[in-house]
């Protein structure tokens, strides 16, 4: 296995996560885990991509941004802690993934938001910040592949930790990969301001904008109101 490979988190795993799970609810027990006890990445690229997010994304997708990270990172180090890739290209796949949402990029395009995203995510890393191709293309793909559930096939190390942690966040799926009270440290640190409210807005502005988007596979009607219904993050919006 190439470097590049392991170091940006290009690793194959099943798009399954019950295949990933051997069929049972977690690989052990989680534990709480405070946001203190989770490094953040502060190199130059992992600040200026941070500085980036947190201009052009609104306030709540922002933070649910950095939740995924995370809970990405709790899931990783209890769950999965043999996955490899490094934490900062992990950071810039949160902080970018929900770029194709932002009014602008929702409205100036045809294409689907993940895939716009994605080019856009491609373009910044690679050609404006000249972070290293096969980290910019990484992230990308997680980019372009954080929606695209399934049971299948295989997905790259950052592209299934992202969905994981932003199907956690969404929708509270996969509910014993974390504990309650990492939950609480998290949201406290990076509110949720009724993110299940804005987010399923969104699925159904892109929806109506575009009723061949990408987001329609996962149920036109059933994807919006699983969001708006997230009952594990009630409490916390």
């Amino acid at each position: 296995m190439s470097d590049a490979v392991k170091t940006y988190g290009w690793e194959a795993k099943p798009r399954d996560p019950s295949e990933l799970l051997d069929g049972n609810k977690n690989v052990k027990e989680p534990e709480p885990q405070a946001v203190a006890s989770i490094e953040l990445p502060d190199s130059i690229l992992a600040k200026s991509v941070m500085n980036y997010a947190q201009t052009e994304l609104s306030t709540p997708t922002f933070n649910h941004s950095m939740r995924v990270f995370y809970y990405g990172k709790a899931i990783h180090s209890q769950q999965f802690p043999e996955w490899q890739f490094t934490d900062e290209t992990y950071l810039l796949a949160c902080l970018l993934h929900d770029l194709g949402t932002t009014d602008k990029n929702i409205s100036g395009t045809m294409m689907s938001f993940e895939y716009y995203g994605g080019i856009l995510a491609l373009n910044l890393l690679s050609k404006e910040l000249h972070a290293p191709i096969e980290q910019a293309e990484s992230v990308a793909e997680a980019v372009f592949r954080h929606q695209d559930i399934g049971k299948t096939g295989t997905i790259t190390t950052i592209g299934q930790l992202l969905q994981l942690a932003t199907i956690f966040d969404n929708m509270g799926g996969h509910k014993d990969l974390i504990h309650e009270d990492t939950i609480k440290d998290v949201t406290k640190r990076w509110p949720r301001n009724n993110w299940s409210s804005c987010f399923a807005a969104t699925i159904r502005k892109e929806n109506g904008l575009k009723p061949w988007a990408h987001t329609t596979t996962l149920g036109e009607e059933n994807f919006p109101n699983g969001v708006q219904g997230n009952k594990l993050m009630q409490p916390y919006e």
